[in-house]
């Protein structure tokens, strides 16, 4: 299983990206799909998941400016990051657990900088 990542950039405060998450698998049944980060010196924090059901959780500092959904057509994983701050630079990772298997994709990095 590999999960893909995508979308990172550099972008100035106030705007947006979108990152996906491809999977070589299907994600219909997955249990979890996650989105991570972790920026320099810091620890790797979950910034939000969804569940099959469809259900989505974030941290209270996110909730707003973070959406994530999923295409399980397309095996893909979305997190749309909308007025991003400095503070939220880091390489973005997506996490799957499938059939009960976690996997992680290889990072994406996003810059917010003016």
């Amino acid at each position: 299983v590999q999960l893909q990542a995508s979308g990172g950039g550099l972008v100035q405060p106030g705007g947006s990206l979108r990152l996906s998450c491809a999977a070589s698998v299907s994600i219909a049944t997955a249990m979890f799909m996650g989105w991570y980060r972790q920026a320099p010196g810091k620890q790797r924090e979950l910034v939000a998941s969804i569940a099959n059901s469809g259900r989505t959780t974030y941290p209270d500092s996110l909730k707003g400016r973070f959406t994530i959904s999923r295409d399980n057509a397309k095996n893909t994983v979305y997190l749309q990051m909308n007025s991003l701050k400095p503070e939220d630079s880091a390489v973005y990772y997506c996490n799957g657990v499938i059939m009960s298997i976690p996997y992680w994709g290889q990072g994406t990095l996003v810059t917010v900088s003016s």
